[in-house]
C-alpha cells in the first residue's frame, strides 16, 4: 500500500501541475474576454484607422449610414497633467464622453462625469498614485505650450481595465485642449433588424479604403488577441513544463510498479499455479494501474483547482496594472489533465505488466536471481542510444554555428534521448568514479552502498534519469538565461554605453544640479557635460565635451571609452553619412572664430558629435553645464532612479531624460521572472524525482532483507545500515545532479548561440557560467538525495536480524 502512496503522489504532483496550468491559462482568457466585452458593450460596429487615419470626411460619412441607430466617435487628446506630487507634469490621455443610451462608456466609483469644459474625471488608480481626490484642481498643458485649470469632479471606475485607463472630458473640452485630437475609432449601434455584419459591411462601403470596420464581436475579438498573446505564451510554458512533470511521473510510476510487482512476485506465481493465465495477470496489474491512476488524477485535479484559486487570489495582491481575474473552470482543464493522468499510469504500468507475465511459475516461486547484466535487448538499447547521442550532438552542433532554433532544439531533444537510453552503461560507471572516495574512507558500508547503487544497472539509471532530467532542465534554465542576460548586457553597451543622460533645453542648469542628482538612491557616478551647436562640414551640429578622465566611470562599452581622448571625435553612424566621412578621417568643426580639426571615430548611442572637454574648451572657452551623463547601480530599480532622475532639479523646467537604463530594465525583469517560473515549475519535477529516489532504495531494501539481516548479524549496526543506504542514495544523486549540470552547461550555451546568434548588433554571443546557481542546484540534489533515503532506511533498520534471516 505504501507504493501505491509514492506513485499516487508522483500522479497527484503531476496532474495537478497540469491542472494549474490550464485553469490559469482559462481563468485568464475568460477574464481578459469579459473585461474588453463589458468596455465594448452595445457596440454593433468599428471603424478602425489600420493603415490610414480617420478623417472628418469619413466620420461624417459613417453618420449617415442608415444602418446605425447610434455613432460616436471615439477621440482622445494627449495632454501634460501637473500632479501635485510630481516636479513635473506627466502625459495623460483624455478620452472625449459621448451618448451612453446606446453605447456603453465610462461610469465612476465617485463623484460624477464632466458636465463643463474646465472639468474632468480621473481614473481611480491614477488618482490614487497621486493622492488626488474629487474637487482638486489640476493645471493641464498641451504639446503647443498651452494650459488650463481644471476640477476633477470624478473618479472613473477602472478596476476592470486592463493597462491604464483614460481620463475623460466633455466633447467641447477635448476639442479646446486639443482641436485636432487623434481619432481612435468610429463605434456603432445597429438599428433593430440590422445584423453586425450588414452594419460593419455598410460602414465600410462608405469609408477611406486604409481603415478597417469591424463587427462588434470582431473587434472584441481584435483585441482580446492584441491582450492574450502573452498570455497564450504564459500558458504553453505552463503546459510544457506540466508534460516535463507527467513525462517524470511516468519514470517513477513504471519504477513504482516493479516495486510492488517485485513485492507480490510469489503470489502471481501462486496464481499462475492455480491457473490464472498471463493475460489475467497482466489485465489484473492494468486494472490496479487505471484504479490509481483514476484516484490520483482526480485528487491531482482537486489540488490544481486549489492552487489555481489561491495562485489568482494572491494576483490580486499586486498592482500589475490587470482587472482582478475570477477563478473560471471548463471541461477541458478539468477532464483533459483527469484523462492524462489515467493514461500515463496505464502505459508507466504496461512494461512492469509484462515483465510479470514472463515468470514461469515455478520459478518466480523460487528466490529471485539477480538481473542479466546484458540481454539482447540491452544491447540493441546501447547502440540505438549512442546513434541518438551522436546525431543529436551533430545536429546540436549545426543548431548552434547556423542559428537556427529548432534544429538546436531538435538536436538537444534527440541527444538527451541517447544519454537516457545509454544511461544503464553510464550511471553505473559514474557511480563508480564518485563512489572511489567513499568506498575507501567509509569502511565497508561504503563499499558495500557502491555496490549495491549498481547492482540493477537499468532500475538505477531509470531512477536517475527522472533527477537527471529535472536538473539538466533546471541547468539549462539557469544558464541560457545568464548567457542570453550577459549577451543582452553587452549588446546594452554597445547601443546604449550611458545608463541616463539628462539635458536642458535653453535653460542653465543650477550650481547645486550634480549634486542634487548624486544624492539620488541608485545612482553611482555623476559626470558633468556641456554642449554647444558648431558648424561641421557646413552643417549646424551639436558637440558634447565630457571630462576624458571621468568618462569610463559612465560608458560601460570600454572600448568605446579607450577611443575618447584629445584630438578624437565619436560620431554617430547617422552623422558620419551626413558629412560624408569615415572612421579615422579628419572633421574640422568650427564655432564662431574657433576652430578645431579632430580624428572621426565611429560610435554608437552617444550624443552626435562628443569630444573630451579639452577639445570643446577650444572651440567655446566658457561653454556652461549643459547637462549630465549618469551611472547606475545595476541591482538599484531602474524604473525608481528614472522616476526620480525625471524628478529632480525642480528648478529646470524642461529635463530631458534619456538613456539604456529603461530598456535594460525591462529585459533584467523579464530575466528574473523567467528564472524564477522556470525554475520553480521544474523543482515540481525534482519534487516528483525523488519520489522515485525512495521508490528504488526501498525495493532495494525488500531484496536485500536478508542480506541486510546477514549484514546485522555480522555486527553492522543500525546507524551503518542508515549510512550505507543513504549513500548510495547519495551517489544516484550527486551522479544526476552532476551530469545533468555538464548537460545543461552544453544545452545552455548552444541554446544560447541558436537563439542569440546575429541578433545583437555586433553578432556575438556571450556564455556565462551562474556558479553559485550551479553549486546550489547540486547542494540541493545531494541534500534532497539523503532525505529521499531517510524512509527506506528506518525500514531496513527496523528489521530485526532473526527474523528476516528466517523469512523464506
Amino acid at each position: 500500500m505504501g507504493r501505491l502512496v509514492a506513485a499516487c503522489l508522483a500522479i497527484v504532483l503531476g496532474v495537478g501541475f497540469g491542472s494549474l496550468a490550464m485553469i490559469v491559462h482559462a481563468s485568464a482568457s475568460h477574464g481578459v474576454d469579459e473585461t474588453i466585452g463589458a468596455q465594448y458593450k452595445g457596440v454593433d460596429a468599428v471603424v478602425y484607422p489600420d493603415r490610414a487615419t480617420i478623417s472628418p470626411d469619413d466620420i461624417a460619412k459613417v453618420q449617415k449610414v442608415p444602418q446605425a441607430a447610434a455613432v460616436v466617435t471615439l477621440k482622445t487628446a494627449y495632454m501634460d497633467v501637473a500632479f501635485p506630487d510630481l516636479v513635473r507634469g506627466t502625459t495623460v490621455p483624455i478620452d472625449s464622453l459621448h451618448d451612453t443610451a446606446r453605447i456603453a462608456g465610462p461610469t465612476t466609483s465617485s463623484g460624477r462625469l464632466p458636465t463643463a469644459t474646465n472639468e474632468i474625471a480621473l481614473p481611480a488608480r491614477t488618482a490614487a498614485k497621486h493622492k488626488v481626490g474629487v474637487g482638486q484642481s489640476l493645471r493641464i498643458s498641451s504639446y503647443d505650450g498651452k494650459s488650463w485649470t481644471v476640477t476633477v469632479v470624478g473618479l472613473l471606475d477602472d478596476s476592470k481595465y486592463v493597462g491604464t485607463a483614460s481620463a475623460v472630458a466633455t466633447p467641447a473640452a477635448v476639442k479646446i485642449f486639443d482641436p485636432g485630437a487623434f481619432t481612435q475609432g468610429i463605434a456603432l449601434a445597429a438599428k433593430p433588424g440590422v445584423s453586425q455584419q450588414q452594419l460593419a459591411d455598410a460602414a465600410q462601403a462608405v469609408v477611406a479604403s486604409g481603415l478597417t470596420v469591424y463587427t462588434g464581436e470582431a473587434f472584441i475579438q481584435h483585441e482580446v488577441e492584441g491582450l492574450t498573446h502573452g498570455i497564450d505564451v504564459l500558458g504553453g510554458v505552463f503546459g510544457m513544463f506540466a508534460v516535463i512533470a507527467l513525462f517524470v511521473a511516468c519514470l517513477v510510476i513504471g519504477n513504482t510498479f516493479t516495486i510492488v510487482i517485485a513485492q507480490r512476485t510469489r503470489e502471481m506465481a501462486l496464481l499462475r499455479c492455480v491457473g490464472a493465465s498471463r493475460r489475467q495477470v497482466f489485465t489484473s496489474v492494468l486494472a490496479e494501474a487505471t484504479v490509481v491512476g483514476v484516484i490520483a488524477s482526480a485528487i491531482g485535479v482537486v489540488f490544481g483547482v486549489a492552487l489555481s484559486a489561491l495562485a489568482l487570489a494572491l494576483s490580486r495582491e499586486f498592482d500589475w496594472s490587470i482587472p482582478p481575474v475570477p477563478l473560471h473552470l471548463d471541461l477541458s482543464s478539468i477532464f483533459l489533465p483527469l484523462l492524462l493522468g489515467t493514461v500515463a499510469t496505464l502505459i508507466a504500468a504496461v512494461v512492469p505488466a509484462r515483465r510479470a507475465t514472463k515468470v514461469a511459475p515455478l520459478a518466480a516461486l523460487r528466490p529471485e536471481a539477480a538481473p542479466a547484466a546484458a540481454t539482447k535487448a540491452g544491447v540493441l538499447r546501447l547502440a540505438l542510444g549512442f546513434l541518438l547521442l551522436a546525431g543529436g550532438g551533430l545536429l546540436l552542433a549545426v543548431g548552434a554555428k547556423q542559428h537556427k532554433v529548432l534544429i538546436g532544439v531538435a538536436g538537444g531533444t534527440i541527444s538527451f534521448l541517447g544519454i537516457l537510453a545509454i544511461g544503464a552503461l553510464l550511471v553505473p560507471a559514474l557511480i563508480r568514479v564518485i563512489g572511489a572516495l567513499p568506498a575507501r574512507g567509509g569502511g565497508v558500508p561504503a563499499r558495500i552502498a557502491v555496490a549495491n547503487a549498481v547492482r540493477n544497472p537499468r532500475r538505477t539509471a531509470a531512477t536517475t534519469s527522472a533527477l537527471l532530467i529535472g536538473v539538466t532542465l533546471i541547468s539549462l534554465t539557469c544558464v541560457g538565461i545568464a548567457s542570453v542576460r550577459k549577451t543582452f548586457d553587452v549588446s546594452m553597451d554597445g547601443q546604449y554605453p550611458v545608463d541616463l543622460t539628462v539635458t536642458t533645453y535653453k535653460e542653465k542648469m543650477p550650481a547645486s544640479a550634480e549634486q542634487q542628482l548624486r544624492d539620488i538612491k541608485g545612482i553611482t557616478q555623476v559626470v558633468p557635460i556641456s554642449t554647444v551647436t558648431v558648424k561641421a562640414g557646413g552643417e549646424e551640429i551639436d558637440v558634447t565635451g565630457i571630462d576624458a578622465g571621468k568618462a569610463g566611470s559612465v560608458i560601460h562599452n570600454a572600448a568605446l571609452s579607450a577611443k575618447l581622448k584629445p584630438g578624437t571625435a565619436l560620431i554617430t553612424y547617422p552623422v558620419m553619412q551626413q558629412l560624408k566621412l569615415e572612421d579615422g578621417s579628419p572633421v574640422t568643426i568650427v564655432s564662431g572664430q574657433h576652430k578645431v580639426t579632430l580624428t572621426a571615430r565611429l560610435a554608437i548611442g552617444v550624443d552626435p558629435i562628443t569630444a573630451t572637454s579639452a577639445d570643446l574648451a577650444k572651440l567655446a572657452p566658457t561653454a556652461p553645464v549643459t547637462g549630465f551623463w549618469l551611472a547606475s547601480d545595476p541591482k538599484a530599480d531602474g524604473g525608481d532612479v528614472i522616476d526620480a532622475v525625471e524628478q529632480s532639479i525642480p528648478t529646470v523646467k524642461d529635463l530631458s531624460v534619456q538613456g539604456g537604463l529603461a530598456e535594460r530594465t525591462s529585459y533584467t525583469k523579464v530575466f528574473d521572472v523567467l528564472l524564477i517560473v522556470g525554475i520553480g515549475l521544474l523543482g515540481v519535477s525534482v519534487l516528483i524525482a525523488l519520489v522515485g529516489v525512495g521508490n528504488t532504495l526501498s525495493l532495494s531494501v525488500l531484496e536485500r532483507t536478508r542480506e541486510n539481516a546477514l549484514l546485522r548479524a555480522m555486527g553492522l549496526s543500525r546507524r551503518q545500515l542508515r549510512g550505507m543506504l543513504a549513500v548510495e542514495s547519495l551517489l544516484m544523486a550527486l551522479v544526476a545532479a552532476g551530469l545533468g549540470i555538464v548537460l545543461g552547461l552544453i544545452y545552455g550555451w548552444t541554446g544560447t548561440s541558436a537563439l542569440m546568434g546575429g541578433q545583437t548588433v555586433e553578432g556575438g554571443v556571450e556564455y556565462a557560467v551562474p556558479g553559485t546557481l550551479l553549486i546550489t542546484i547540486a547542494a540541493v540534489a545531494a541534500v534532497a538525495g539523503l532525505l529521499a533515503s531517510v524512509l527506506p532506511a528506518r525500514r531496513a533498520a527496523k528489521v530485526a536480524p532473526a527474523g528476516a534471516l528466517a523469512t523464506e
